[in-house]
């Protein structure tokens, strides 16, 4: 679900598209990078889940807090 969750992601998010370009230009293979890109969005639904916020594009200023 989550490599197939990352597929769609590099096709129709250009932040996902890019991470998966760069990780393809350190010299991985696709397979390779989807699965980086996969639990690169693991860790960000980790993160908003002990955090208790909602997904936005921009993360949130830490010079504001």
């Amino acid at each position: 679900m989550l490599y197939i969750s990352a597929l769609v992601s590099i096709q129709r998010c250009e932040e996902s598209r890019r991470f998966y370009d760069r990780k393809r230009a350190e010299g991985q293979r696709h397979t390779q990078a989807v699965l980086a890109l996969a639990r690169r969005r693991v860790n960000v639904l980790w993160a908003l889940l002990r955090d208790r916020r909602c997904y936005q594009t921009m993360p949130p200023n830490a010079s504001t807090t």
